[in-house]
């Protein structure tokens, strides 16, 4: 055996190795819903399946409306970073100033801001303008939450794209929106789309400010989750059950646009 190939072989088995070892919760997460009270807390691995749980799940809480929340709200909040990060990024990538850096270090440390210590202002903001439980709230702090990671994104991508296209452009009379959105846009559109299903996802996946600031109108799927742990104790069996409706959605997502979500982080990278 070749020391090549012993070196692909090796990295097959680690790459499954740890692609395994991140599957195995969500593994068990699944088989855990199927399984009694009874044998989710002795943790059986041979047991009769039973739906019993998920009957339960959808007859206390309706299941749908958590999932429109977490639709709206993840499509809005990410629909609106973009919005803001596009012109952003175009700025900073195509007229930098001696600032630009800087701007955009400080967004990114902003993400190093542990949300719980902004939770009293914000909540205050929100109590005053009427914003707690509303979707239109939560789109909001879930678009602010992610611009510095949007913005990032894009800058990266559009610094890739040659400015000789874009002075050609305004040398045939293409406006500022012009260039942003028949010349920058095409050529930047497999990043934008990338960014766009990252923002969804974390969008999708945040917990912390929807069962802060929302409890029953535009509680989204992070909080019909966590409607599932009573005073009386954790219900494994149930628990599981809510947590695989809650995350099925975005995963079949993912699943299927992972060759757009790879070919968009990618995208540059290899000239």
């Amino acid at each position: 055996m070749t020391d090549s190939l012993a070196k692909r072989i090796l990295v097959a088995v680690l790459g499954w190795a740890v692609a395994l070892l991140l599957f195995f919760p969500i593994f068990w997460m699944v088989l855990t819903s199927f399984k009694s009270e009874t044998d989710a807390i002795t943790a059986r691995l041979f047991f009769q399946p039973t739906l019993a749980s998920y009957g339960e799940v959808f007859a206390r809480a309706d299941y749908l409306a958590f999932a429109f929340n977490s639709i709206a709200i993840s499509l809005g909040g990410t629909v609106l970073a973009l919005a803001l990060a596009i012109p952003a990024a175009y700025s900073m990538a195509f007229h930098p100033t001696p600032r630009t850096r800087g701007t955009l270090l400080w967004m990114l440390s902003t993400k190093m801001l542990p949300p719980v210590g902004v939770l009293v202002p914000i909540y205050l903001l929100f109590r005053t303008t009427g914003l707690l439980d509303t979707r239109s709230g939560l789109i909001g702090i879930y678009a602010l939450m992610n611009l510095p990671i949007v913005v990032w994104m894009l800058f990266t991508f559009y610094k890739e794209v040659p400015h000789e296209i874009l002075e050609a452009g305004r040398m045939d009379g293409a406006t500022t929106w012009g260039e942003v959105y028949h010349l920058l846009m095409p050529l930047t559109l497999p990043g934008v789309a990338s960014t766009g299903l990252l923002s969804l996802i974390l969008c999708w996946n945040e917990a912390f400010w929807s069962l802060n600031l929302t409890s029953s109108h535009a509680a989204p799927l992070t909080a019909f989750i966590a409607s599932f742990s009573s005073p009386e104790g954790l219900f494994f069996a149930k628990l599981s059950a809510a947590s695989t409706m809650a995350v099925a959605p975005i995963l079949i997502f993912g699943w299927f646009s992972q060759k757009q979500l790879v070919q968009g982080l990618t995208f540059g990278a290899v000239k």
